[in-house]
């Protein structure tokens, strides 16, 4: 059983998180704090494997809870709740300095209580269970010849856990994930999806070049642009090109400029695949993608938490395939050892 404190001021969102954790055969809820001083005290007397932390709360918050727990061992995970106004963005990323393993959007009220619940519990899942090894990147991996394209926002990280987690780790591909966060926060999705995933992982850094067998996360704030570097006989590699270009669809980074952009460089070799997501975002590029002579999915509408982006490449004629996520890894690393491994 994983052992799970609740640290919130708040008595509904110490309830509501209480029932959902409730829901899992595998985690127990051994007690809630109402602040800072009440949580430093029951961490001690109940040693829990994970803490769920609020960063506000009166006499003694978040960050000076995880202040306290520096040094402490064994010291429980992690993970803090946070809202997206420009506050708690800050405080989140300082949250995250100060030792704090992942984060999460609190829920606003009870219509966004569902949407959360298997997104809460699987990262506390990840936190206490999976190993915190970071698998290494060499630097002698081949260029990748062929791309795989993930596009998602809301609902997307849960998602994103079961599907990387599900792909082979001889997988013959460059990935490349674009996820719509704040700026800051897509390097802790990084780190996190880096324990999940058999595939190394890793926040972009401009001028990466795509190689296979490694997911690259597009670092928020930027637009990850993919352009095509000659390597010799008309063959050409990706490289990573960060964008400061204006937002797309209020967006920075946007799925259809990584989509768009890849496509131009990999062709034929190119898949893309939509995962949950609010708005249109991803409705162009999985089109240039297509044109482009590529192979082209979305998630099925019953797996996501928002449908609006796979909806918009469906209106758009240029889906090839509709594919449930338990099936997607598989579907993923089918189509790619099709296209065989001509490496650059």
């Amino acid at each position: 059983m994983i052992r799970v404190l609740i640290v919130d001021d708040s008595l509904f969102i110490r309830t509501i998180l209480r029932d959902m954790l409730k829901g899992s055969p595998d985690i127990e809820v051994i007690g809630t704090a109402v602040n800072g001083i009440d949580a430093l005290k029951k961490i001690s007397e109940l040693e829990p494997d994970a803490i769920t932390l609020d960063i506000e709360m009166p006499r003694m918050g978040g960050l000076e809870v995880l202040e306290a727990l520096q040094g402490m061992s064994p010291r429980p995970k992690v993970l803090v709740l946070s809202t997206l106004t420009s506050r708690q963005a800050e405080m989140t990323h300082r949250a995250l300095r100060l030792g704090a393993d992942d984060f999460m959007l609190k829920p606003r009220d009870i219509q966004n209580v569902k949407g959360i619940e298997k997104e809460l519990i699987q990262k506390i899942r990840n936190l206490v269970v999976l190993p915190t090894a970071v698998k290494p990147i060499a630097t002698r991996r081949n260029a990748a010849d062929t791309v795989v394209l993930i596009g998602s926002s809301a609902g997307g990280p849960p998602m994103l856990d079961t599907l990387l987690s599900a792909l082979p780790a001889e997988l013959p591909a460059a990935v490349i994930v674009t996820q719509h966060m704040p700026e800051g926060f897509t390097a802790s999705l990084a780190e996190r999806l880096n324990r999940v995933s058999h595939l190394p992982v890793k926040e972009t850094e401009n001028g990466d070049t795509l190689e296979a067998g490694v997911i690259l996360v597009s670092k928020a704030g930027y637009h990850t642009v993919i352009s095509g570097e000659y390597a010799g006989a008309g063959r050409k590699y990706g490289r990573v090109v960060h964008s400061t270009a204006p937002p797309l669809h209020a967006v920075r980074p946007a799925v259809d400029k990584t989509f768009s952009s890849a496509a131009r460089v990999f062709g034929p070799r190119t898949v893309s695949v939509i995962l949950s997501g609010m708005g249109c975002d991803g409705g162009e590029g999985t089109l240039a993608v297509k044109t482009a002579g590529g192979t082209t999915m979305v998630c099925a509408e019953e797996d996501c938490l928002v449908y609006g982006m796979a909806r918009s490449a469906l209106a758009r004629n240029c889906v090839d395939k509709v594919v449930p996520l338990k099936n997607l890894a598989h579907e993923i690393a089918r189509t790619v050892v099709r296209f065989g491994v001509n490496h650059v």
